[in-house]
């Protein structure tokens, strides 16, 4: 069996891919966009580290960009197989992709090339889509199947086993952090023989989820009490959901004053739409406040936006007000609109509440740059810049470890050479410090090998 890393390794923490070839057959597991500084997007724009043409399936961990962004082009450049991922994720898929469609237009015409995709490939795309529940067995082939289980990340995310030639192989895509209101913790895994674990925040913990809330809700008394915008980039998909429901919590129980909260983003209003839909993927916690009848989308105050007349219009509502837009490391999107007008205003408050990947304009911001560049304009930063990890629907470095532990209980002990007791880890989807410094801690505190594979390295199994 060999693997092929052909995203998402090497310190880059986007673009996730990995090819397996097993019993005649080519496997995909994830065709994610890269994203972050110039010179790592300029790989989109690169072939293919395999040829299309031969790959036979694709297995989708979820539905971020930085997971599925290439698919367009994989099928342009000739794949015609199935691709597999679980019903909200097929959904999300589609509205991220469509919306992306937007976003790369512009991003192109900036920088006077073409889009990497276009609306009808998105088309094409969903076309060789087929959905598959979790804990469901697939087989793709004799002696060849898969099975998707909850990833705890967003929605419909999921953690793959893939059994082939008496070995199984776990890649985690993006594990959950066991603690976020939306989704039930990832599953918890026992037997595998090799495991393909992401380490986007293998170097350090979050702060407690109540932190955060706090965090929140003392932004949100500051914005009030300076008459000033608190402006939330956010990912559209799962944590724009997430901020609503603590704001949600927090009117609730009136732990902040009424005030105008727009939800700036057609994407996110979309993908919370398909959150509604797809209750069943829900935590415990949120299926119990839909049965007692509270509508966890939804208080006095909020609104979400659809057309641009919309989005020009919350110009003309005084603060303080709230706004959460896309993208959530300001990347592009209606946020960059808002950071221009409101950056510079020194009672205003920008929160950020997602990961901040390298070269981006959002980790400009986190890392403190006083004077930016958006949209073509010299920007100076004289607003407040907070920072929530608790919100992160990552693993933090604790979590990670755990997990990996759970693969070392039962038979294994007895029998390392067993078909599902652990024997290496690769270390993946981070940067360089979360990468080494997960897999050496894998190595020290729990014994299993672990490696951080290059892109384009290739291994035998």
């Amino acid at each position: 069996m060999k693997i092929k890393f052909c995203g998402g390794a090497g310190g880059i923490v986007t673009g996730s891919c990995y090819l397996i070839e097993t019993k005649g057959k080519k496997i995909l597991v994830d065709c994610g966009l890269f994203q972050g500084s110039k010179e790592i997007e300029a790989k989109n724009r690169e072939p293919f580290l395999f040829d299309p043409k031969e790959v036979n399936f694709v297995l989708i961990t979820h539905a971020h960009l930085d997971h599925i962004g290439r698919l367009p082009q994989l099928i342009k450049a000739g794949f015609s197989g199935r691709i597999f991922a679980t019903p909200p994720t097929v959904d999300f898929t589609r509205i991220i992709l469509e919306d992306s469609v937007r976003v790369l237009e512009e991003k192109s015409r900036r920088a006077g090339v073409l889009p990497v995709f276009a609306q009808n490939e998105v088309e094409h795309a969903m076309k060789h889509f087929e959905a598959v529940e979790h804990n469901e067995t697939r087989k793709l082939a004799w002696g060849l199947s898969f099975k998707f289980q909850d990833a705890g990340h967003i929605l419909g995310s999921a953690v793959i086993t893939l059994e082939s030639e008496g070995k199984k192989l776990v890649f985690s895509g993006d594990l959950g952090n066991g603690v976020m209101p939306l989704t039930p913790p990832p599953a918890v895994l026992s037997e595998a023989d090799f495991v393909f674990l992401e380490s986007t925040y293998g170097d350090r913990n979050h702060e407690a989820i109540s932190e955060s809330r706090g965090i929140i809700e003392n932004a949100v008394e500051d914005a009030v009490a300076q008459k000033g915008v608190l402006l939330i980039p956010s990912f559209a998909l799962e944590r724009a959901q997430q901020v609503i429901y603590h704001l949600n919590d927090l009117a609730e129980r009136h732990k902040i004053p009424a005030l105008p909260v727009f939800v700036d983003s057609p994407l996110a209003n979309a993908a919370t739409e398909i959150y509604r839909r797809y209750s069943k993927y829900w935590s415990q916690e949120a299926k119990e406040k839909k049965t007692s009848g509270d509508d966890i989308f939804a208080f006095p105050g909020l609104r979400f936006t659809s057309s641009g007349k919309e989005s020009k219009k919350i110009n003309e509502i005084e603060p303080p007000k709230i706004i959460i837009a896309g993208s959530g490391m300001s990347q592009g999107g209606r946020i960059l609109h808002h950071e221009v007008r409101y950056l510079s205003g020194k009672n205003n408050i920008l929160l950020l509440v997602t990961y901040q990947a390298p070269g981006t304009l959002g980790r400009e911001l986190a890392d403190g740059k006083k004077t930016v560049e958006i949209l073509d304009q010299e920007t100076e930063v004289l607003a407040r810049v907070e920072k929530i990890s608790g919100y992160s629907s990552h693993a933090d470095q604790r979590f990670l470890m755990d997990w990996v532990r759970n693969f070392q209980k039962g038979t294994c002990l007895k029998d390392e050479k067993k078909s599902g007791c652990l024997k290496k880890v690769f270390v993946v989807h981070g940067e360089e410090k979360s990468s080494m410094t997960l897999a050496s801690l894998i190595r020290d505190e729990i014994g299993i090998e672990s490696q951080t594979p290059k892109i384009g390295e290739e291994i035998i199994i």
